[in-house]
């Protein structure tokens, strides 16, 4: 039985599946085993086995269990998870936690360090009011009165393993088993004689060596939780898998459910190994590992400023084959010869050589390459990096070192899986880690389709005119910013013709003094304020009457500062008014009014699914066996088998595995829906039961549980309804909005006047058209061609035009039980209309999200006129084009009469 400690620490944890299925495994093992600790360990090992026969041993002294969760997925939030649930449904006060290296252990002191961006109790409140003391391996001996105070609710103790360790050089015992007069005895025996202590163990599979192994037994603690990814060790013998692990989520299985990057193999168009020699090959590996990388740099940059999130800085992991190899790599990198020297000071060489402390301390270093501000953007590495350092932002990898392809698969992935924004962007480049490979590409692809593999790559080939130049970000500001002088960054025409030393020198205002620029700022960030208030300015028509002028005057007045000069007289005091008079009249000529309009219901709204009969077509999932259900180490390099049997509590009814998932949707209420859910998952129970047996099928439910219920919540968004006879109303927030930032990638011989049809016309994207004289920014991108033909339309018939960024109009649109963001792809303003303009690939045009983006659409539009009329603007025109109507010989009022999707007459 799932209590209601799982269910809260879950949801304040924000926990995902894998973690939560962990968490509930917990719950059960505290029902079976006796929290007091009084049962022997045969007994308690008996009653494991029994529910979870995968638990043969638990090769410890006491009661341990491994819970196996691949990397990136979380296991130190699990740790809290595991704490938060023994210390408020068990009252459990003592833990501790245990690292195999510094690295690790310093990380988990700042993880469980409260107001640290990753601080494992986040949402937990009662650890806000009175929070877990941490007692380190270098704070202990002074903590003796917090240690010994038995009001202290939950005590956490963090230490590495070589803290404990009983082998110590020269024969002495380590510190923490010396005598303390403090506490009266060794802080080791102290804790060996408590009756609650829980260990958890990260990492564990570095502690089954015979020293680690018996300081740990030493401790005598009530129950050990072991965390790791790679549940085997590497012996003499061969690979031995763990007997004791209870729940295994392996990383075929992550990239399934999308918690890590998706990997993928890299080569070039038609690469021939066998005709270069292996230098040859390093080089051209280096190179296009850096074309990716540069690439990848612009992406996450383009993403930051388009979501305002923040930015992530990418690097390039070079895997070489010894220290002299990872040195000679290191002198190419730096030498002027290689990407003209960009990265001499942007990569460090990781010395493989060094041990012990001198490897902690090294790797230590290596933490920064996360900071946006820290210049490394490759890292030379002779072996994989170890445990510990858990960084996000590895995007390439170029493996130089000889290897079998099944090696290279797993060497290369293991520590860039992580997303960097904790989730998938769905942008497929920002969430893709580029294992270069050309000499091993076909290999490493025969062997990701090996059935009993659990990691399918993607296959990226480089063409040769991708690699010519590199991909750069360009942020697109408005005419009206450039001229305003807000930017100093150059047009693309400028930065086609200048270098970089000279762009910084460049300004675009109209101003012609740095005081009438300052001034010009001032009034520009006060009639921006003024969007706040439509009805004092409902349009930006509005700002130029005498009234709005004055107060644009006043602000302007309180906030300028007078240069020295202006005191002393040297210089003649600007003159405001005329200032923000240009001002105003630019933002006026260089802006198209876009209010912003939210949209809300009058009174309740009521809605839910309709019953529907489940597509189970696609739900052939075959009982988990032990041939079928492999699991690869990214530590030893080998695979080990698994079986899978029932390893959970027996559910009262098939139904309820499906069930039990689907209620954690956000959008699913089980009170209104129960006989709903249980109708549909009585079709899944069904579909099983038709080829197989009532307890094979309940091992596929109890093992892909979270899969099924997410293939049958997707079908049910399809069938959600909402009330038709609700009433909306709108309501105007704002009466204009600031043009926002487009940003793009590109390439400088990518540049192309909008008049020029580019020779890819397959690839519009990749171009950047320049040359507009009405568009409200100097650079565009085009989509298709139709788009670009349209633009020169626009160029003729308007008065002014633009492609709104993401976020410009904050229109939504309902597709499939979710809410996307509508960007119209064209705006323009003619004398009597504001046009949104949709061009459309003629077959697409009746497609449902075509049609639901258009509903939304019309929608606004008809509210917006309403409003813009109310106060002496233009109405709004919902266009959708087809894309074989758009010529240049057409008009606006042409394609606007033909396609017009809310009824408005455009006029003779």
């Amino acid at each position: 039985m799932i209590n209601h400690f799982v269910n809260n620490i879950s949801n304040r944890l924000s926990l995902r599946p894998p973690q939560r299925q962990s968490l509930e495994i917990l719950n059960r093992i505290c029902e079976l085993l006796p929290i007091n600790g009084q049962a022997d360990i045969e007994t308690s090992l008996a009653k494991i086995n029994q529910e979870f026969p995968t638990v043969t041993n638990f090769e410890r002294e006491f009661p341990s269990l491994c819970f196996a969760l691949a990397t990136g997925v979380g296991k130190t939030r699990l740790m809290g998870a595991f704490i938060s649930y023994l210390n408020l449904a068990h009252n459990i006060k003592n833990f501790f936690v245990l690292a195999p290296n510094l690295t690790i252990y310093n990380k988990l002191i700042h993880d469980f360090t409260p107001n640290t961006p990753k601080y494992v109790f986040t949402g937990i409140s009662e650890f806000a009011v009175q929070l877990p003391i941490i007692i380190t391996g270098d704070n202990y001996e002074t903590n003796a009165r917090t240690i010994l105070d038995p009001l202290i609710p939950c005590k956490i103790n963090i230490f590495n393993i070589s803290k404990i360790n009983s082998e110590v050089r020269g024969g002495k015992s380590p510190k923490i088993k010396r005598l303390s007069e403090y506490i009266g005895e060794s802080y080791f025996d102290y804790l060996s004689q408590l009756q609650d202590l829980v260990i958890l163990m990260d990492e564990s599979h570095r502690y089954r060596a015979t020293a680690g192994l018996r300081a740990i037994n030493e401790l005598k603690p009530l129950m050990g939780l072991e965390l790791t990814a790679t549940p085997s060790v590497e012996t003499s013998r061969g690979t031995i898998p763990f007997k004791n692990v209870i729940y295994n989520y392996p990383l075929g299985r992550a990239i399934t459910d999308r918690f890590v990057k998706d990997p993928a193999v890299v080569t070039r168009k038609n690469f021939n190994p066998a005709s270069l020699s292996p230098e040859a090959i390093e080089r051209i590996k280096l190179e296009d590992g850096i074309y990716l990388h540069e690439n990848i740099k612009a992406e996450l940059k383009v993403y930051s400023l388009q979501t305002g999130k923040s930015i992530v800085k990418p690097f390039m992991l070079v895997i070489a084959r010894d220290t002299n190899h990872a040195t000679q790599i290191l002198e190419l990198i730096q030498s002027d010869e290689f990407a003209k020297g960009y990265y001499k000071d942007k990569v460090i060489q990781v010395d493989s050589s060094k041990t012990g402390a001198q490897e902690d301390e090294m790797v230590e270093r290596l933490l920064k390459v996360e900071h946006p501000d820290e210049p490394t953007e490759i890292v030379i590495h002779v072996n994989m990096l170890k445990e510990g350092w858990d960084v996000t932002n590895l995007y390439t990898i170029v493996p130089l070192r000889a290897a079998n392809s099944e090696i290279l698969i797993k060497q290369s992935i293991g520590r860039g899986l992580r997303l960097p924004y904790g989730r998938r962007t769905g942008i497929d480049i920002v969430d893709r880690l580029n294992i270069v490979a050309h000499d091993k590409f076909q290999e490493i692809v025969e062997e990701a389709k090996r059935p009993e593999s659990e990691i399918r790559l993607q296959q990226i080939i480089l063409k040769p005119e991708d690699l010519q130049e590199r991909t750069k970000t360009v942020i697109s500001h408005s005419k009206l910013a450039h001229n305003l002088g807000i930017t100093t960054e150059p047009t693309v025409e400028q930065n086609i013709n200048l270098q970089e030393t000279e762009i910084k020198d460049i300004t675009n205002s109209i101003f012609t003094s740095t005081i009438e620029q300052k001034i010009a700022n001032l009034a520009y960030q006060e009639i921006q304020k003024l969007e706040n208030y439509p009805e004092q300015v409902p349009t930006t028509s509005y700002l130029s009457t005498p009234r709005v002028q004055a107060m644009v005057r006043e602000a302007v007045a309180r906030e300028y500062q007078p240069e020295q000069l202006e005191f002393e007289g040297v210089t003649i005091p600007p003159n405001i008014e005329a200032i923000v008079a240009k001002t105003t009249n630019l933002v006026v000529q260089q802006t198209i009014d876009i209010p912003k309009i939210l949209i809300v219901p009058k009174g309740e709204v009521k809605s839910g699914f309709r019953s529907f009969a489940l597509n189970v077509t696609e739900l052939n999932y075959t009982v988990p066996s032990k041939k079928e259900l492999h699991i690869q180490s990214l530590a030893t390099y080998d695979y080990t088998s698994l079986e899978i049997a029932l390893v959970t509590f027996t559910e009262s009814r098939l139904e309820n595995y499906i069930v039990n998932n689907l209620v954690k949707f956000d959008d699913i209420s089980y009170d209104e829906n129960a006989d709903l859910l249980y109708d549909l998952a009585g079709q899944v129970v069904s579909h099983f039961l038709s080829y197989l047996s009532v307890e094979d099928t309940q091992k596929v439910l109890y093992y892909y549980q979270s899969e099924i219920a997410n293939y049958v919540h997707n079908q049910m968004k399809k069938h959600f309804w909402e009330d038709d006879q609700v009433e909306y109303k709108y309501e105007i927030s704002k009466g204009f909005t600031t043009l926002k930032e487009s940003v793009y990638t590109t390439k400088a011989k990518n540049y192309l006047n909008y008049r020029t049809s580019p020779p890819d016309k397959s690839n519009m994207s990749e171009y950047l058209f320049t040359g507009f004289s009405k568009c409200l920014y100097t650079e565009q991108k085009f989509q298709s061609e139709a788009e670009r033909i349209l633009s020169i339309v626009l160029e003729r018939d308007a008065i002014k035009w633009f492609k709104p960024a993401r976020g410009q109009f904050q229109i939504y649109y309902k597709w499939e039980g979710d809410y996307l963001e509508y960007q119209p792809d064209f705006v323009a303003e003619t004398a009597e209309i504001i046009y949104m303009l949709e061009p459309k690939n003629r077959d697409e045009i009746d497609k449902p999200q075509v049609l639901a983006k258009k509903d939304v659409a019309v929608k606004w539009c008809e509210y917006a006129s309403e409003y813009m009329l109310k106060h002496k603007g233009k109405p709004w025109v919902y266009v959708l084009i087809p894309h074989d109507a758009i010529a240049e010989n057409m008009t606006i009022k042409g394609l606007a009469d033909r396609f017009n999707t809310n009824g408005y007459a455009t006029g003779n």
